[in-house]
């Protein structure tokens, strides 16, 4: 994927995803210090929203505050469950990059109401019916994307939340964030083989599993709206506690950074017992094929996710379907109107 190839850049899809590596560039961590010693405080933190705005953001926070050892409880859930919870004792963020999305309004206006002051909301512009409902909106400096699918402000969100958690841990990433711009262009350009596209085009079902860090399961996402195809989310190794049953010979599975000590229970399931393909997404070479992305080290994810795009943007390429146009998903999935 690049943007020197017209058959790419005339797309706004392609464009906001390589606009990643200048957003990343001109993110500052400082914008999360203040509300960071807050949430030092109450110790709780919930992070909600719909799609996009919270699959990667909030659960690569998740994950790395439990990796850390970090003394701070973080939970998510989509906004009209959260509605049940009593979240008196949480800081709450609610994301939404219109603002204006129905579910997400609603919780932020139930909290407030009740009185509670620690209601935060995190957008993509200015002076929206979402930043009403909080006690402050901090404003991605990336901008409105004109594509459907969400791409740089995934990446700007989730870094926002894992910046809030620099600072509680007292972390410095000033060298790792500078040298993440190159590491997320890179993996947005580099070179998809062929007959892992081709292999793509041809499966009935794409699926993606990993971690429950967010960046399979947003690639999933991600497939229905670039690609067009049906796509499943197999956390950890629920790719082969039963769904191998249904699953066919010519679907393929993309394992986002494979845990070794699981590779040959995949091998054994996947390849040789239902027949298909599996590949890997790995800084190193694995058993499988293997594309291999840069190594950013407690960043990596960031690229995963980066090179996941740049496969999916050939997926869709190579079907000659209109990139920036999807048939039936919205830009504001559920949107507010009053």
């Amino acid at each position: 994927m690049n943007l020197t190839d017209k058959n790419y850049a005339k797309y706004c899809l392609v464009q906001e995803m390589m606009g990643t590596v200048d957003t990343v560039r001109k993110f500052d961590p400082s914008v999360t210090r203040e509300v960071a010693e807050i949430i030092r405080r109450s110790g709780r933190l919930f992070l909600t929203g719909e799609g996009s705005s919270r699959i990667f953001p909030a659960k690569n926070a998740m994950r790395k505050a439990k990796r850390w050892g970090l003394d701070l409880n973080i939970q998510t859930d989509g906004s009209r469950q959260s509605y049940e919870y009593d979240l008196s004792k949480y800081t709450v963020y609610c994301a939404s990059n219109s603002g204006r999305t129905k579910e997400v309004i609603l919780l932020a206006k139930k909290l407030t109401e009740a009185g509670k002051k620690d209601v935060f909301g995190l957008t993509a512009c200015e002076d929206t019916m979402l930043s009403k409902q909080c006690h402050a909106t901090h404003v991605l400096n990336c901008g409105w994307e004109q594509a459907v699918a969400a791409t740089k402000s995934v990446i700007e969100q989730t870094l926002f939340y894992e910046s809030i958690l620099w600072h509680i841990k007292g972390e410095d990433k000033t060298a790792a964030l500078k040298a993440l711009p190159a590491q997320l262009e890179k993996a947005l350009t580099l070179e998809i083989p062929k007959d892992i596209v081709k292999a793509a085009i041809g499966a009935e079902t794409i699926y993606f599993s990993g971690y429950n860090d967010g960046v399979a399961e947003e690639l999933t996402l991600k497939t229905n709206e670039i690609t067009r195809r049906k796509s499943d989310f197999l956390e950890g190794t629920y790719a082969v506690h039963g769904i191998e049953e249904v699953m066919k010979p010519c679907d393929i599975v993309f394992v986002i950074d494979p845990i070794e000590a699981e590779i040959e229970k995949f091998q054994e399931v996947l390849e040789k017992g239902v027949g298909c393909k599996v590949i890997a997404l790995s800084t190193h070479q694995t058993p499988f094929p293997t594309v291999i992305i840069p190594d950013c080290g407690e960043l990596t994810p960031y690229a995963y996710l980066c090179a996941g795009w740049n496969l999916l943007v050939e997926i869709g390429l190579a079907t000659g379907i209109d990139l920036d146009k999807p048939d039936r998903a919205r830009k504001v999935g559920n949107e507010l109107v009053l």
